[in-house]
């Protein structure tokens, strides 16, 4: 692999290489470091040598964002409030233009600013605009799907949106440089953004900007982060704190990642293997390929019977790998296949470690369909049924197209924003990423989340996990949350819950609901800290 890993993990549907770093010797943890820096972030050294192809950027021009009055029903009550789209051009210290990052702003009107939580918002990718959260969640409205997971005719239905928490704080949507309208300015190298530590810099340089801007200091500040979002959430919790001295209140993640060694079910890394097996069994219960004794039972139950199964039994004959004895391989075949609704055959034959795209492809090949990865609860058809691994990723199929259509009417219609370029709702433009900081280790940001957490006594974080997503299972993010190595007191100020759909959970209107009513309980009481 090069030095450059192109991990493109949750909303990119195509095969994961390896998350980590290689080909030399391991670097000291920047997150350990204080270092010096002369510039703001986004000016590295040479970062004009190699030209951006030009329908890749914007001109150095200042515009005003379009400015539009709204109101909205939120939990039963008429919220007032102002729409800001528009971009805000990024410079260095030496007054050097590097780039323009378009964002959305809702502000409740006739709010006291210094009182008014204000909440940060991105997707992850790397390389996804925020439309998701925008549109699926947060937004005043959202895009209309089936609650039974079946595709719905297209382009899309755009309805209003009761469970965004706009009446709670003020929302502001980011698209890092690259997605969405967010572009650098022309001359400058696109490869000073594209990065781990360089898109946390960029973003966080951003959320300065506008914080001084428009007059937010004073106000609560979260971060709100989706998929690799939850990595990029970590980091800025440190890099926020070091670099301006800006402490957060709270950190929402959705569907999070923060270690990449827990999604990496490859090689010998038993970890990732551990940790999706309750998600198959969730996955197989939602199916009905269990047996009738586990289907009679709730999901949660399910799932807590093959976490048990995994971070006990199947953990250990792991380890023991092939030095365990026949009987008891037999003993965990058996058990691995009455839950995850795999054949005692299939399983041996994997070895005991059946990645998520066998998986996927292998659970219902006797219906011949597929299960998703985004969402195991849709299912799609391949080509054929003889593969050992899927060739698409079926909830990708029905979401994408709804998102895309909604938001680019959205944007131009009710937002009045004028901009002719396709908006990237996702884009591959942003590779090769570089994950250099991380040579011959996993990409991780616990460190940075533990010192933040630590530094700040009062940070909050939550954590929402769908039963029904392959791409970060919900076991990975309890793995995370455990290995932190927080301090005791400090380990209830990281919270998670689950809902009963997928990666997005929220495109399932009763998991939308439960999650707005768990969020507004978040926030109060962490606002409610003396």
């Amino acid at each position: 692999m090069t030095r450059y890993a192109a991990f493109i993990l949750l909303l990119c549907f195509v095969p994961m290489p390896l998350p980590m770093a290689v080909g030399h010797e391991e670097s000291s943890d920047s997150d350990h470091v204080e270092e010096p820096e002369p510039e703001r972030e986004g000016a590295k050294k040479d970062a004009t040598k190699n030209k951006t192809d030009s329908k890749e950027t914007d001109k150095e021009v200042e515009t005003e964002p379009s400015i539009t009055q709204h109101t909205a029903t939120i939990a039963g009550s008429q919220i007032a409030f102002t729409a800001t789209a528009g971009k805000m051009l990024m410079k260095d210290d030496a007054g050097q233009a590097k780039a323009n990052v378009f964002f959305v702003a809702y502000t409740k009107d006739d709010a006291t600013e210094a009182e008014r939580p204000i909440t940060f918002c991105f997707n992850g990718g790397p390389g996804s605009s925020s439309v998701w959260l925008h549109m699926g969640m947060l937004g005043p409205q959202r895009v209309k799907f089936a609650d039974d997971a079946r595709p719905l005719p297209p382009p899309h239905q755009l309805i209003p949106n009761p469970y965004s928490l706009l009446d709670i704080t003020d929302l502001v949507f980011i698209d890092p440089v690259s997605t969405g309208f967010s572009r650098p300015i022309e001359g400058q190298d696109k490869k000073q953004f594209h990065g781990y530590d360089e898109d946390i810099r960029s973003v966080a340089q951003f959320i300065h900007d506008y914080t001084t801007k428009y007059g937010r200091w004073a106000s609560p500040k979260f971060l709100l982060g989706e998929s690799y979002g939850g990595l990029r959430a970590a980091g800025l919790s440190g890099r926020l704190q070091r670099r301006y001295h800006m402490y957060l209140n709270g950190i929402v993640l959705i569907s999070a990642v923060v270690d990449f060694q827990t999604l990496a079910a490859h090689g010998n890394n038993d970890v990732a293997y551990v940790l999706f097996l309750p998600t198959y069994a969730a996955t197989a219960w939602y199916h009905k390929a269990l047996s009738p004794e586990l289907q009679e039972q709730p999901v949660e139950k399910v799932v807590a019977a093959a976490e048990k199964f995994a971070r006990g039994p199947y953990q250990r004959a792991l380890l023991a790998a092939d030095a365990m004895g026949e009987a008891g391989r037999e003993r965990i075949v058996t058990r691995m296949a009455e839950l995850t609704g795999l054949s005692p055959e299939y399983i041996d034959r994997a070895n005991l470690r059946v990645s998520m795209s066998r998986f996927g492809k292998e659970l219902l090949r006797s219906r011949k369909r597929v299960v998703g990865r985004f969402d195991s609860r849709y299912l799609g058809i391949d080509r054929d049924h003889v593969g050992d691994s899927t060739d698409h990723d079926p909830s990708r199929s029905v979401l994408f197209g709804p998102f895309a259509s909604a938001l680019n009417q959205y944007l131009r219609e009710t937002l009045q924003v004028e901009d002719r370029r396709v908006y990237e709702i996702l884009t591959e433009r942003v590779f090769p990423w570089d994950y250099d900081e991380f040579v011959n280790r996993y990409v991780s940001a616990t460190e940075t989340l533990r010192r933040a957490m630590t530094d700040n006594p009062y940070l909050k974080v939550f954590a929402a996990c769908g039963y029904y997503d392959l791409a970060t299972p919900v076991s990975a993010l309890k793995y995370t949350r455990d290995h932190l190595g927080l301090a005791p007191e400090l380990r209830k100020n990281f919270s998670i819950r689950f809902y009963e759909a997928g990666h997005m959970m929220y495109v399932h209107e009763p998991s939308l609901r439960k999650l707005r009513n768990d969020l507004v309980k978040f926030y109060a009481a962490t606002l409610a800290e003396d």
